[in-house]
């Protein structure tokens, strides 16, 4: 089979059929068939006051971005692009441990749906056969130093062959890509918007999901190389610390507590 001829089949919208067992995430959904950013709809949504769990989902995004300002590329038709209204009780510098939620929310559905060891990579992304298959962008609100909310932004890649499009990274993948099939949006954002809940209140009842995080990142080991104020540093990914900053430890053997924004992995 070759992978990059995988065809589009499937034009049903990511909602149709969709199946929502929860009682605060999705229960309301605000569908839109194109939009330039979900994100950005969620945002403005949740500056006017939109209640925590409104779920934004499209079926394409003309204006789609990952973090870092890079652009995210899916067609029309083919994945999961959906963000989230989120409003917990954590101070602004704790805002990671919402991605921590979301992330083991997607990756469990991902296993329990499709059969796919997914696994994360740093900061947030979602692997598949070590390869990208989903990032999540999260973005707070802050007035003063309360976090009034947390948009949190999902993309995976699902129905559609990842060597079929012009700008997509060289290490990105998607599930029919993986499964060798298409597969159905809305039984797997069903799955995901189920699990997300399960870790969410989880956060809110207090916990600290950091252990479990920490478990499935494929990071940890491996060379990063960090943009610091002193320059490019390359060092290895030891540990995460309960915010989602990321210690690593220079050729020198002191370490450093990297933020999201600053790293990348370095090239073997």
């Amino acid at each position: 089979m070759v992978k990059s001829q995988l065809p589009i089949t499937s034009l049903e919208s990511p909602i149709s059929n969709l199946s929502i067992s929860t009682r605060l995430i999705a229960r309301r959904v605000i569908y839109h068939e194109r939009v330039g950013s979900t994100n950005d709809v969620a945002k403005q949504l949740a500056e006017d006051g939109e209640p925590e769990g409104t779920l934004v989902i499209a079926d394409a995004q003309t204006a789609g971005r990952g973090r870092l300002g890079r652009t995210w590329c899916a067609p029309p038709h083919s994945s999961l692009l959906m963000s989230l209204i989120l409003r917990p009780a954590l101070a602004p510098h704790q805002s990671a441990r919402v991605t921590m939620a979301v992330a083991l929310g997607a990756s469990d559905a991902i296993r329990a749906e499709t059969g796919l060891a997914a696994r994360l990579k740093w900061p947030n992304d979602i692997l598949v056969n070590a390869k990208k298959c989903a990032g999540i962008l999260a973005e707070s609100g802050i007035v003063g130093e309360q976090l009034e909310y947390v948009i949190v932004g999902l993309g995976l890649n699902v129905n559609f062959a990842a060597a079929s499009i012009a700008n997509i990274p060289r290490d990105a993948t998607t599930i029919a890509d993986e499964l060798g099939r298409e597969f159905p949006r809305a039984q797997l954002a069903g799955a995901i918007l189920a699990q997300i809940e399960h870790y969410y209140l989880r956060l809110r009842a207090g916990e600290n999901l950091r252990a479990l995080w920490v478990a499935r990142l494929a990071t940890l080991g491996q060379r990063v190389r960090a943009q610091t104020d002193s320059g490019i540093v390359e060092a290895v990914a030891e540990n995460v610390d309960d915010d989602g900053a990321l210690i690593v430890r220079r050729a020198d053997g002191t370490r450093a507590r990297l933020l999201a924004g600053d790293v990348t992995l370095a090239e073997k």
